[in-house]
């Protein structure tokens, strides 16, 4: 029992805490014993095809479409693509309003992974950039994902996602916003040491030629197709300049949704992605995708409860004094996240209390999802989740 605890608490704090620490000083040995790429200012930039998947956007989708024409990069080099999957509101009308805009709209809703590959064919840029409906880029956005492909070893990029948090915040904006930051400062620390472990919707970019066909059903699509290019030898760059922004989701409940989504599909990339789980293909990129992502989406919520089960029977048959110290400190934490949950109700708005709360919001969604997935409920259709 006190050997699968230690084991347990290892492999929680590993997770959470430990990989940052770990990639944090193997990124500074690799710094001090290889030069990193130099980009050159002078290069013919590539043209860009800017994909975007709405589905019932009207209060938002002129907004967006603005924001992409006033990005700067050559419009002789940037086709702009607007897919809207089964909307039942007025985006597609408003889309059409724009002729620069190519729409490619059908009532039928088949989901996000369907629509896209129904863009596929009417793509003319070199570079494939993704982006959600509902953020909008920094104006250089474009052109700080281009020059990583200077680059010939990279074949994908991933920009920075960037939630606008209240100065009084709620659950959702502070437990979002914290998790962002800290999920930022990975990927950059991931990149500087080898590869990226996948891409947010957001914004992210493709070599257009090495896009790979992902299956329709496919849940969480930005992390399939990015790290389908990582499994043949590719690397997924990291562009914190170029960076998407957005509210928090409405409410923790808004925030639960998703995070459940995300799991789900998590659960189906781990089961469908067997050669980045391979150490015998690409090691240094399937060390970074277990610790970054499948320790996450797998066994560590259920090693939360499993930690302390184990560490309350060992206090009960009378363990040493850091069994006790280590099991207050578990109360106390889950004290302080059932206060965030008081005070969310109560509308009482103090950060402090709301990112232990979001922790354990988000692992419980990590159970949830796998539940939902094994059991078959979680389509493929994007819920949208009602944000800020």
């Amino acid at each position: 029992m006190i050997v699968a605890f230690w084991i347990s608490l290892f492999l929680i704090i590993y997770t959470f805490v430990g990989y940052g620490f770990l990639l944090y000083f193997l990124v500074k040995i690799k710094r001090f014993l290889v030069k990193p790429f130099i980009f050159t200012g002078d290069v013919v930039l590539p043209s860009v095809s800017l994909l975007i998947a709405a589905y019932n956007e009207e209060d938002i989708i002129v907004e967006k479409i603005t924001n992409t024409l006033n990005l700067d990069y050559p419009k002789d080099k940037i086709q702009i693509i607007i897919i809207t999957d089964g909307s039942t509101d007025r985006t597609a009308e408003l889309v059409r309003g724009f002729p620069e805009v190519v729409l490619l709209h059908e009532d039928i809703r088949s989901g996000k992974m369907a629509a896209i590959k129904r863009a596929i064919p009417f793509i003319t840029g070199e570079v494939t950039v993704f982006t959600d409906a509902n953020t909008f880029l920094n104006s250089r956005a474009i052109l700080e994902l281009v020059k990583h492909y200077q680059n010939t070893k990279v074949g994908a990029v991933a920009g920075e996602k960037r939630i606008l948090v209240e100065e009084k915040a709620d659950a959702s904006s502070a437990g979002e916003g914290f998790y962002w930051k800290y999920e930022s400062k990975l990927k950059k620390w991931d990149y500087d040491l080898y590869s990226n472990v996948g891409a947010a919707g957001e914004l992210f970019s493709i070599r257009t030629a090495l896009y790979q066909p992902v299956e329709a059903d496919t849940i969480i699509d930005d992390h399939m197709i990015a790290m389908r290019i990582a499994e043949k030898g590719f690397v997924i760059a990291y562009e914190p300049d170029a960076y998407a922004m957005e509210t928090a989701s409405a409410n923790s409940k808004e925030e639960l949704k998703r995070k459940v989504r995300i799991a789900a599909g998590g659960m189906q990339s781990i089961l469908r992605l067997k050669v980045a789980a391979n150490p015998f293909y690409y090691p240094i990129l399937t060390f970074q995708y277990i610790s970054h992502r499948v320790l996450r989406w797998t066994i560590t919520p259920f090693l939360l409860i499993l930690v302390f089960v184990l560490n309350g029977l060992i206090v009960l048959k009378g363990g040493a004094e850091i069994y006790w110290v280590l099991f207050v400190g578990q109360v106390l934490f889950y004290l302080l996240s059932l206060t965030g949950l008081f005070f969310e109700s109560r509308n009482i708005r103090i950060k402090a209390f709301f990112i232990p709360y979001y922790f354990c919001v988000m692992n419980y969604a990590v159970i949830a999802g796998i539940v939902r997935y094994f059991r078959k409920n979680q389509s493929a259709a994007w819920e949208k989740s009602k944000r800020k």
